[in-house]
């Protein structure tokens, strides 16, 4: 928990919430330079703590018995937390990683933590994927299915892949936008799907490169105008175009 330091002196009232020179110095580095700051100011001067603000965050870590989410610990721990990440060991060892149960996985929060320029493309995001993980299990003894079930199990498909994080390499806000668009859009549902990493590092590079000012407006405010969101579909779409036209070239 954060506390924070105020620097004290002669005529400073026992009350007070900000020191003599007017300052409130936070957390544990506010402590040293408030240390300093009464030693500059000499005899007489020195620190007080004024308040212990801020929260305990508890990240509690439970392993499953056979991926078992009900049993009596989960279900207890689950019910006085926030939510959950649920990590399945079927989807590690399939290369899914990270390897997040997304029907299982859930926010109280929701998407009022996401920016709205994440919100604005993922909105989808998670009813997609829901209804893949449905299909996929169902498909697997279906011999035959329609047109519309085939657009889900592609659509699913391709964020599977789209989704999948290099360890060590996370996505900045503008990278997870693009990317994320690319897929709840249905740009890539006929796009092969070993061809979906390639396709997104070179989609990342090429709006670094090209759109500087659409990555460094979703940095600075978390959104899109209305003008800079069809900038943005219309360039990934252009991209898109480009990329297939060029493989099938090189084919």
């Amino acid at each position: 928990m954060r506390s924070d330091w105020i620097v004290t002196g002669p005529n400073l009232a026992p009350d007070a919430t900000e020191g003599v020179d007017g300052r409130v110095y936070e957390g544990p580095p506010g402590r040293a330079e408030a240390q300093a700051k009464a030693k500059e100011l000499g005899e007489g001067h020195g620190i007080r703590r004024v308040s212990g603000g801020g929260s305990l965050t508890a990240l509690p870590i439970i392993e499953t018995q056979a991926n078992d989410i009900s049993a009596y610990i989960p279900t207890n721990v689950i019910s006085i937390t926030d939510g959950q990440i649920f990590l399945e060991p079927d989807l590690f060892y399939a290369g899914i990683r990270p390897a997040i149960n997304v029907g299982l996985s859930v926010s109280r929060v929701g998407s009022s933590a996401q920016t709205k320029a994440i919100r604005s493309v993922a909105r989808t995001l998670k009813l997609d994927m829901a209804r893949y993980n449905e299909l996929a299990a169902f498909a697997k003894f279906a011999s035959d299915l329609d047109a519309s079930s085939r657009r889900t199990l592609s659509r699913g498909e391709h964020l599977v892949e789209l989704l999948k994080q290099p360890q060590y390499k996370p996505l900045g806000e503008p990278d997870q936008v693009y990317t994320v668009y690319a897929g709840t859009s249905g740009l890539l549902d006929e796009l092969p799907l070993d061809q979906v990493a390639a396709f997104e590092a070179a989609l990342l590079t090429h709006m670094a490169e090209r759109f500087p000012d659409l990555g460094r407006e979703i940095t600075s405010t978390g959104a899109l105008s209305e003008g800079s969101t069809k900038t943005m579909q219309d360039a990934v779409a252009a991209f898109r175009d480009s990329f297939i036209a060029g493989t099938a070239d090189e084919a």
